[in-house]
């Protein structure tokens, strides 16, 4: 039962971390204005994702516009792009391996087929929730660099934006959830703790026949 309850929490926050990196994925929330100096009070917010930007203007109005060219995108969007659209590929088929390989379900008759599954599910969540985590820190990294960089201009410097705190918690799920998915699928004959059996042999038993020893 212990195990068990491993595989289904280990399932559940692969599956949240999961949804997290959807939302990172699809929100234009990576990148957002910088306050700098003076500039306190402004007419409009602009906010960057992977896949379009959107302004935020002072009277409530949002109007956002899907990147033109994919070849005019920096090199850490386009890596971003593809790390985290492989990730959430890895994700679905890594759940379908966890529905099918977690004990409480019987999907497939094979104990030992079962724990395969659900370790290689495992194994997949940790994958993922790396391909998230890389794009992640690569695009906070760029954005302090040019933060702190001189040779910037203020109107062109940005701050971390909400995606960025979601994918490092989405990431920490999967990883977290992959791991206790990987733990608590033993293989039959495989026990999580070591057991210890006790042997056959003991010394003769009280009452027993007793066995007469002659001395030549």
């Amino acid at each position: 039962m212990a195990t068990t309850g491993m595989q289904l929490l280990g399932l559940v926050l692969s599956i949240i971390g999961w949804v997290g990196g959807f939302l990172v994925c699809t929100l234009p929330m990576w990148r957002v204005t910088a306050f700098i100096g003076n500039n306190i009070v402004t007419a409009q917010i602009t906010w960057e994702g992977l896949w379009m930007n959107c302004i935020w203007q002072s009277t409530g109005e949002i109007q956002c516009k899907v990147y033109d060219s994919l070849l005019a995108l920096p090199s850490d969007m386009k890596a971003a792009r593809g790390l985290t659209v492989l990730a959430l590929l890895i994700c679905t088929l890594s759940l379908t391996l966890g529905v099918l390989g977690i004990k409480c379900t019987e999907c497939v008759g094979l104990p030992s087929l079962k724990a395969r599954l659900a370790r290689v599910s495992g194994v997949l969540f940790v994958i993922a929730g790396f391909l998230i985590l890389v794009p992640v820190c690569w695009t906070a990294h760029s954005i302090i660099r040019d933060f702190y960089d001189p040779y910037v201009a203020a109107p062109h410097k940005r701050e971390l934006g909400p995606a960025l705190y979601l994918g490092w918690g989405g990431s920490a799920l999967l990883l977290i959830g992959g791991s206790l998915l990987y733990a608590g699928s033993n293989p039959p004959g495989i026990p999580s703790s070591p057991t210890f059996s006790s042997g056959e042999s003991s010394p003769r038993r009280a009452g027993g026949p007793a066995q007469n020893i002659s001395v030549v």
